[in-house]
C-alpha cells in the first residue's frame, strides 16, 4: 500500500521551507527552483571552477513536481550535474522522474511509514509493547516547544552519535547548522530523560500531513535503557493528532547511489513500527556531458555506478 500525496498542497514547512535550505548553507549555496518550489545546493567541484548541485539533504521535496522539468531546463549549462534523493511522498511516478533525470533513476531506499490513523496497540507486536513499557519505567519523554533551549544538549548527543557511527560529510551537521535548523517551521523536538538527565533526543520535520523522522541521537545510558522505544512511542502518539503519516526513514548507509539495500538491526527495528513502506529514488542529470566527461577523465576514474562519478566516496 502506498501513502497519500496530499501533503504537497499544505503549508510549505519542513524540508520545503527556505529556512531549512539555509541551514545547509555550509554544504552549498541554496538555490530555489521557483516553479516547483524545491531547493538544491550548488557546490564548486573540488579542484575545478565548475559547479554542480545536490538536492536538499536528506530528501528533495517539491510543492509541484509537475513543474520540476521546467526548472531543470532553465538550469541549462550553469551546472555540470545534479543529484537528488526524492521525497517518497512526492507526486510523481518513475516516468516523471526519467523525464527530469534522463541519466540516472534508481530505487534507492525503502522508507518505513507509520499510518497515524491506526491505534498503536493494533500496530505493534506484544514483544515491542513490552519493550515500550519497560523503557517507560526508567525513561520520561517530553515535547520541547522551545527547541533552542535544548540546542547544546542536542549537539552533544549528535557529536557522540557521529563518533559512534563515524558520521561524516553533509550528515555531520555543525552546531551552526543545527542552530539554524532549530528555527525551521515544522521542526518538533522530543527529549528523553532519566532522573532529569537528557539521554536521547529526536528531531521530526512536519510538512503538512507528513511527519519525517529527521534525526535521533542517544548517549550510552539512552542505549542501555532502550530510550528509543519510549521516544518512538511518544512521538507517534503526539503526532497522530495532526498528521496522517510518520516517515521513519530508511536505513542509513544501507545503499550507496542505488546499491542494494542491506539487512540490519535498524531495518528490523523500524519494520516493527511500520505499517507501510514507500521507495525513495536516487536521480541524476548531466547538464553538460562534455564537461562531465572531461572532469571524470582528468581524475582518471574507471567505470563506476556512483553519480556523479567525480564525487565518488564523498559520503564515506
Amino acid at each position: 500500500m502506498q501513502a497519500t500525496q496530499t501533503h504537497l498542497t499544505q503549508q510549505a514547512g519542513g524540508y520545503l521551507h527556505p529556512a531549512y535550505a539555509a541551514s545547509l548553507a555550509e554544504f552549498g549555496r541554496p538555490r530555489e527552483l521557483p516553479r516547483c518550489g524545491g531547493w538544491i545546493l550548488e557546490r564548486q567541484i573540488p579542484g575545478r571552477t565548475d559547479s554542480d548541485a545536490m538536492g536538499s539533504y536528506p530528501l528533495f521535496a517539491c510543492r509541484d513536481w509537475s513543474c520540476l522539468h521546467l526548472d531543470l531546463a532553465d538550469l541549462g549549462p550553469e551546472l555540470v550535474s545534479l543529484a537528488v534523493v526524492t521525497d517518497p511522498f512526492g507526486d510523481y511516478d518513475e516516468a516523471d522522474l526519467r523525464r527530469c533525470f534522463p541519466d540516472v533513476v534508481i530505487p534507492f531506499k525503502e522508507h518505513f511509514l507509520v499510518d497515524l490513523s491506526r491505534p498503536l496497540d493494533t500496530i505493534l507486536s506484544g514483544k515491542i509493547r513490552y519493550q515500550v513499557r519497560k523503557a517507560f519505567r526508567a525513561v520520561t519523554v517530553e515535547f520541547c516547544p522551545e527547541p533552542m533551549a535544548f540546542l547544546d544538549e542536542w549537539v552533544a548527543l549528535y557529536q557522540g552519535a557521529s563518533q559512534r557511527f563515524k558520521i561524516s560529510s553533509v550528515r555531520a551537521f555543525s552546531r551552526v547548522a543545527f542552530a539554524k535548523m532549530f528555527h525551521v517551521p515544522g521542526l518538533r523536538v522530543y527529549r528523553a530523560a532519566h532522573q532529569g538527565q537528557t539521554i536521547g533526543m529526536a528531531l521530526v520535520m512536519v510538512q503538512g500531513e507528513i511527519a519525517f523522522g529527521h534525526l535521533i541521537a542517544m548517549n550510552d545510558l539512552g542505549y542501555r535503557l532502550d530510550a528509543s522505544y519510549a521516544l518512538y512511542w511518544y512521538q507517534i502518539d503526539q503526532l497522530a493528532s495532526h498528521c496522517r503519516w510518520l516517515d521513519l526513514g530508511g536505513v542509513p548507509g544501507a545503499a550507496k547511489n542505488g546499491g542494494p539495500a542491506e539487512g540490519s538491526g535498524l531495518r528490523a527495528y523500524k519494520a516493527h513500527w511500520a505499517t507501510d513502506t514507500r521507495m525513495a529514488y536516487f536521480c541524476g542529470r548531466i547538464f553538460d556531458p562534455a564537461r562531465y566527461a572531461a572532469i571524470v577523465q582528468a581524475q582518471g576514474l574507471g567505470p563506476t555506478r556512483y553519480f556523479p562519478a567525480y564525487r565518488q566516496g564523498e559520503f564515506g
